[in-house]
This record gives C-alpha cells, sequence and structure tokens, in this order.
C-alpha cells in the first residue's frame, strides 16, 4: 500500500512505524509543512497504560520515548498561601520536540520517508492509496469536507496561554492566585531536566480586568511572572510571540466528527478531535488513533471496511473521555463554587472534576458523599482481604 501521511506529529509517526513494522513493503511518506525541529507546545503528558500500548505495538520506540520521559506521582495545589499535596498515579513528561525527534528517527530507519518543509494542500493531494489527515485541529483537509465529515466545534469561555519556564516541579502543580479582578490558575508539570511546561487559564473577565486582552507577550509574561512569583522562584516564564508580539492567549475548542475519513482520506489526532487540555490526553488519545488505524488496516483488507471499522472503534471509546473532558473544563469555569473550600475539599473535588454529578450537588455534600463511599470502598476491600484468612483459620481449627 501507498500511504501519505499529511503532518509530522507524534500520531502519523507512529502510525508511520505501525504499519512498516505490520508490512515493510508499504511505501509510506510522512509529510510535515514545518522545518526540522520547529514545533508549537512545551512538554507533553502520559500515564503507565499509554506506554505498555506503544510497547506493545513497537518495543524500540517505547522505551526511545520512556528513557527520554521524567515521571512525577504526587500532585500538588497551591490556593493562595495553602498547599494541599495528594498522591496520585504515575505520570510522564516529555519535550514535544523530543518525542517528535525519536518518532522520527525510528520510522525512518525502517524505510519511511519523513519530508519536512513539504505542505500538501486539498487541491493537490498525493498519489496514494491512503491519505491521512494528521494536520491538526485546524486541518485543511478535513476542512475542504467539514459537512461531509459533520465538523462540529464548540468554544470554551476561559482564556489560556501555554507558557514553557526553567522552574522544574518534582510533582504535577496547581496553583490559584486571587486578583483584583478575579482568580488566575495554572498547571505545571517539568517534561525534562530544566524545563518545565505552564498553562495559564482565567476567566474572560480576569483576563480583560487584568489587561490582558491588550497586553503584549512581554507584558503579559512580567505580570503573571509577579502573579506566580512565589511558585516560580526566582524563574522567568518564556513564550512563544506571534510575528506582532502578541501573546497567544486562546479560547479552547472542541472538535467533533460525525465521520472520520472520505473515500481514501481518513482523519487522525486533532485533526479528528480535540479534547481539553486540563485532562492532559490529547498526545496519548492520537497515539491511539494511531494504533487503532493501524490495526483495522492489518484485519480488514477492503480499505473501505477498514477505515470504517477504525472511525466507529475510536468514536465510541472517546465517549466517556470527552465527556470527562468536557466536565474538566466546566469545574474550571465554575471555579468561585469551589475555590472557597477548605483546601483538603477543594482538591479532593479538583481530583472529582470530570463527575457528571458534581455540577448539580452542593460541593461540601458531594465530597461527604464522596468520602463516605471511598470508607465503604476501603471496608469492602478490607473485608475481601480478612475473609480468606478467616476461612483459613477456622478451617485449620476444624482439623486439629
Amino acid at each position: 500500500m501507498k500511504i501519505a501521511c499529511v503532518g509530522g506529529g507524534p500520531a502519523s509517526l507512529y502510525f508511520s512505524i505501525l504499519m512498516k513494522l505490520q508490512d515493510p513493503s508499504h511505501d509510506i511518506t510522512v509529510h510535515e509543512r514545518n522545518p526540522a525541529g520547529s514545533t508549537y507546545g512545551w512538554g507533553v503528558t502520559y500515564w503507565t497504560g499509554l506506554l505498555d500500548k506503544l510497547r506493545e505495538g513497537d518495543p524500540v520506540s517505547a522505551l526511545a520515548v520512556r528513557e527520554n520521559s521524567v515521571c512525577w506521582n504526587d500532585g500538588v495545589a497551591h490556593v493562595g498561601d495553602r498547599t494541599t499535596v495528594h498522591p496520585g498515579d504515575e505520570g510522564f513528561g516529555i519535550g514535544r520536540r523530543r518525542m517528535l525527534d525519536l518518532l522520527a528517527e525510528r520510522a525512518r530507519s525502517l524505510g519511511v520517508r519523513v519530508e519536512y518543509e513539504r505542505e500538501i494542500t486539498p487541491d493537490e493531494l498525493p498519489d496514494a492509496d491512503l491519505v491521512v489527515a494528521g494536520d491538526g485541529v485546524n486541518s485543511a483537509l478535513r476542512e475542504r469536507h467539514a459537512g461531509h465529515f459533520g465538523t462540529e466545534t464548540a468554544v470554551g469561555r476561559n482564556y489560556y496561554v501555554w507558557l514553557g519556564t526553567t522552574r522544574v516541579f518534582d510533582s504535577f502543580t496547581f496553583s490559584f492566585v486571587e486578583t483584583d479582578h478575579g482568580w488566575v490558575w495554572c498547571y505545571a508539570y517539568r517534561f525534562g531536566d530544566d524545563r518545565s511546561t505552564l498553562v495559564v487559564e482565567c476567566s474572560p473577565e480576569t483576563w480583560t480586568g487584568l489587561g490582558l486582552d491588550v497586553a503584549s507577550e512581554a507584558d503579559s509574561l512580567a505580570l503573571l511572572e509577579k502573579l506566580f512569583a512565589e511558585l516560580l522562584d526566582g524563574h522567568g516564564l518564556i513564550g512563544r510571540a506571534q510575528p506582532d508580539g502578541a501573546a497567544q492567549w486562546l479560547t479552547f475548542r472542541t472538535l467533533t466528527n460525525r465521520t472520520w475519513h472520505r473515500g481514501n482520506l481518513v482523519l487522525l489526532g486533532d485533526a479528528a478531535h480535540t479534547t481539553h487540555y486540563s485532562i492532559g490526553a490529547g498526545t496519548t488519545l492520537a497515539l491511539e488513533d494511531a494504533i487503532s488505524l493501524a490495526r483495522a488496516l492489518g484485519e480488514h483488507a477492503d480499505l473501505e471496511t477498514a477505515l470504517d471499522a477504525y472511525g466507529c472503534e475510536r468514536r465510541a471509546e472517546l465517549l466517556s473521555v470527552q465527556s470527562a473532558a468536557r466536565h474538566s473544563a466546566q469545574w474550571y469555569e465554575n471555579l468561585p463554587r469551589y475555590i472557597r473550600l477548605p483546601p483538603a475539599q477543594m482538591f479532593a473535588l479538583l481530583g472529582q472534576r470530570h463527575s457528571p454529578l458534581l455540577p448539580y450537588v452542593p460541593p461540601q455534600l458531594y465530597y461527604r458523599i464522596d468520602r463516605a463511599a471511598g470508607r465503604l470502598e476501603a471496608l469492602r476491600r478490607f473485608k475481601r482481604w480478612l475473609g480468606p484468612k478467616v476461612a483459613r483459620s477456622v478451617q485449620a481449627r476444624s482439623h486439629r
């Protein structure tokens, strides 16, 4: 099969790797419009479950990704001068540029052609049996046929900006700062030995009240460094200015598509779907798309059948994730509802922000119910552990 991947992100590169491993005779080219080494974003996050899937698909690239990642277990929340620490699952961070370099190197070693500074337009699609649109949320290939794909976009309320910093965080860190115009907060996590990602978010009222709607990037960074001075501990923030010097404040767009292919053109990653950054699943979901698409193509000889199976599988699997992401975004949009709670309660509900029930139950009542359910589950686990021990003890006495 001749395959052309449009967009050189993690999903396109990993898909090309899987297809080459599946059949080395596949003729595969990845087309990336930007120069090699240039990428947006700072670091990406993932969890152990993704690493297990990558090992199953290609142990070589999985090992390279793991060896170039950093990890953490705890979550830390700073609310004003209060701090709460919460143990969590093991999480990983890796620089986006480093991940792309590793996957591109692995793809080339298998015979994939990776072409940079090569822009593909909807009017000049490559001559290939399969064209993979991995060209992101603003996919030109998808937009040309948006009516066919059933593309829908929902715009979030809050403003956010992706930044970097030389402050290295040992834990996944949240920081909430109150200003005269409302709360501003950030999520921060390390992705290397000397760099961290820091995403700042606030309501539109706070954004305009602080003058961030008209501030240049330099002025925005200076203000944010002042607001988060204690968190940054003397380190600065690193931005990525537009040519006109403006800061890259955005509102999040949740993208869905009714169908994911048209003829031999198939959507992958952010071209097919987006989920709010607050659940940290974007790269994971894109790589899972690549795994699913490669598997469908391996299982079905007919291209149409394979692409149908891929789209149906992924849309079904994404339903719960998209619901969680939607509720997570809404939790932050309704931050005043939770921010005055005692730190332990507030952080507990931060961890429960994916719940569809939480917006409809008074926060303190929800917290008490959740704590009671947790204690009940702990009791159940204790009973499951204790039961066999008691049974063995009774049995032993009866044989004496």
